[in-house]
């Protein structure tokens, strides 16, 4: 597809390129990707390839540029300054790299909703980069409007490319920078694709919400009464599988705006963990394993027959899918919906401590939005595992760029205003710690989810925990009396009450950091330690 000298690639510095490939189809970067080796074609069609020594992010690797009018930036462990200089230093030499090497463009949307999205041209130099971008974003369907695209942000990414961390002030060989004011993402030293679209969602998290637009990181769903319902949750917490029902409508599965308008999904397609993944238990998302379009990143194949074995983790337990949301059968087409009806909270509580349901006051949702809490279990030398809190504020905090706050502030507006209904749904662990305790079976959990959704928990007795404060109810369809009441799991009640106020000394420890940014009222949804 030609391009002039206006919508080219002159502007960013980048000439004396040898070909550029403008928004190749599919299968034209099947094609090119098979013909440079990047990656092989596998049994039903999908693409296979491998991202190296990275197979997952390199959170310590992102950085923002420190530059005028970012007075905003939470500046954090998660969003990390770099100067303009070493910026500089970095993308001059990038330019010069690129010189005589052939380049793939791919031009898309970030979000479905018109109004807010934001324009993205992805510049790779490999072509499956350039697919994951084409399947992960808004595709322009149009062609006629691609001629004349201008981006509101662009992303340079070169895996092969290496930064040198004595002279350009970065941590190690690889880096993601984002230049808010230029307009700019510079990604090198990585082959892990997820690096493109999660840089775009820090964008997001950046502009939406200067808009009063609540940035979200989680996955959305419409029943067939239009019922919206939101789910927050961080890896192993199950957000993909309780999301992804074959009753209700996918909306996306990862990022979502909340506007005045309603929900909106900031992507075009998924990206989803496919470790063990069975027919049986995920069947929509195992079928987008074996279709055209797909990527597959670093699961095993086997080289003759060209069956892959999703399985096998020798290479990583992080193995993904990239595929187009198309590729699901249920979906919402537009990729909107209404403002929600309810929001769950997933945690895996590997403390065996927290009830598999409870509902939350405003307050409470906003505490556990910003504390975003799950649990996740380390080895020891003797094998002895213990289980170990994680907190990631808003459920996403590596990718948002103000203050938690801003983002809860938005949250408790919107549930307010919309009378929203907030739940914490435990998928972890009862009757004791890791070692000890059993996860809870998920058939309870697609039980309580339905019945959240459904609408059986409005007319419930429900009875206050003791420490947290938040509402449990009594009895759900379909569960146990006893599944409801984590306290009665426990052989040692003494041993449990010690557990639960352990568990929330490790909130409150946590939200310190917080306290002097966010309002009074939300700290009310604080536990309260027992002695």
């Amino acid at each position: 597809m030609a391009k002039t000298e206006i919508t080219g690639l002159e502007s960013l510095g980048l000439d004396n390129l040898s070909r550029i490939y403008w928004n190749l189809s599919t299968p034209e970067l099947y094609e090119q990707s098979i013909m440079r080796r990047e990656g092989i074609l596998a049994h039903l069609g999908p693409l296979v390839v491998r991202t190296g020594h990275h197979t997952g992010r390199s959170p310590n690797d992102k950085f923002i540029v420190e530059s005028k009018g970012l007075d905003d930036v939470n500046w954090s462990k998660d969003n990390k300054p770099i100067s303009e200089e070493n910026f500089e230093k970095i993308f001059t030499r990038m330019r010069s790299y690129l010189q005589t090497k052939d380049l793939f463009v791919q031009e898309c949307y970030a979000g479905t909703d018109e109004s807010s999205r934001i324009k993205v041209r992805v510049i790779s130099e490999t072509a499956w980069h350039n697919l994951f971008a084409r399947n992960m974003f808004v595709r322009e369907e149009d062609r006629s409007k691609l001629k004349g695209f201008q981006p509101d942000f662009t992303v340079i990414d070169l895996p092969r490319f290496h930064a040198i961390p004595e002279v350009d002030g970065t941590n190690s060989e690889t880096f993601i920078i984002i230049n808010f004011n230029k307009r700019l993402v510079l990604i090198g030293g990585t082959s892990y694709a997820g690096e493109i679209k999660k840089s775009i969602f820090s964008v997001m998290n950046y502009l939406l919400p200067k808009k009063e637009i609540l940035s979200m990181h989680c996955s959305a769903n419409v029943g067939k009464n239009g019922d919206t319902s939101l789910f927050f949750g961080l890896s192993g917490t199950g957000k993909t599988t309780l999301s992804t029902d074959p009753g209700r409508a996918l909306v996306g599965d990862d990022e979502h705006g909340w506007s005045e308008k309603g929900i909106f999904n900031i992507e075009g397609g998924c990206y989803a963990k496919v470790i063990n993944l069975s027919a049986e238990a995920e069947p929509d998302i195992y079928e987008c394993t074996r279709k055209f379009g797909t990527i597959l990143e670093n699961v095993t194949i086997d080289s003759r027959t060209r069956y892959v074995d999703l399985d096998d983790d020798s290479l990583t337990e992080n193995t993904r899918a990239s595929y187009p949301i198309t590729h699901l059968p249920n979906i919402v087409e537009d990729g909107k919906a209404v403002a929600p009806d309810n929001i769950i909270f997933l945690t895996y509580d590997a403390f065996g401590v927290l009830p598999p349901v409870a509902r939350l006051s405003t307050s409470q949702a906003m505490y556990h939005f910003i504390s975003g809490y799950t649990a996740k279990v380390a080895g020891t030398e003797k094998g002895v595992k213990e289980p170990k809190a994680t907190f990631s504020a808003c459920f996403g905090a590596p990718f948002m760029i103000h203050h938690p706050s801003v983002y809860a502030k938005l949250l408790g507006e919107k549930v307010e205003k919309h009378d929203v209904k907030c739940w914490l749904v435990n998928t972890g662990l009862t009757g004791g710690p890791y070692g000890v305790g059993s996860r809870f079976k998920i058939k309870h959990t697609r039980s309580i989810i339905n019945a959240i959704l459904d609408g059986k928990l409005e007319d419930v007795e429900y009875a206050a925990n003791d420490v947290f404060g938040f509402l449990v109810p009594q009895e759900a369809p379909n569960v146990p009396k006893d599944v409801l009441n984590p306290a009665l799991a426990w052989d040692d009640k003494n041993a449990y009450d010690e557990t639960l106020n352990q568990l929330a000394g490790k909130f409150v420890e946590n939200f310190k950091r917080y306290e002097n940014h966010v309002d009074k009222s939300i700290i009310k949804g604080a536990p309260n330690i027992v002695r």
